[in-house]
């Protein structure tokens, strides 16, 4: 498999909602992005709040765009924050150094894409993106 099909970014969507809804967390929103940084797919729960769908795919982007999950961008910025803050007016959405960005990856071990979640704390952002992606039969980095 070389991409994310719409119908895994849709049960990826559904699980991630699925796993926030039972685990009590805020409303959250789900962006599905290709290796090229393409939205795929994109769904907020009811009562997300208005910028949700851009920090969604800013976490997503900033994983591709570095080859680390956002978490890792997060620690990044910690130790060169002048390099991690430049980043975002240059990348394509953005990049969020918050948890919630995850890599998606193949049967090759190569990227095929991204999840970017945001809603609740970014540690509950990241379990359900993980929970996501294991629904839809995918591995992540």
């Amino acid at each position: 498999m070389s991409r994310i099909s719409l119908d895994q970014a849709n049960t990826i969507i559904a699980a991630a909602f699925a796993h926030g809804r039972t685990s009590g967390f805020k409303p959250l929103s789900v962006a599905v992005l290709d290796a090229g940084g393409h939205l795929i797919a994109f769904q907020r729960q009811d009562g997300g709040s208005n910028m949700r769908a851009q920090i969604a795919m800013a976490k997503a982007c900033g994983a591709l765009a570095l080859g680390v999950s956002s978490r890792k961008i997060a620690e990044m910025a910690v130790e060169r924050p002048t390099f991690v803050a430049s980043l975002g007016p240059i990348s394509q959405a953005g990049i969020v150094p918050a948890a919630g960005g995850v890599i998606v990856l193949g049967a090759d071990n190569l990227p095929l894409g991204a999840v970017g979640i945001t809603g609740d704390t970014s540690d509950n952002d990241e379990a359900c993106a993980l929970a996501g992606i294991t629904a839809a039969g995918l591995k992540h980095q």
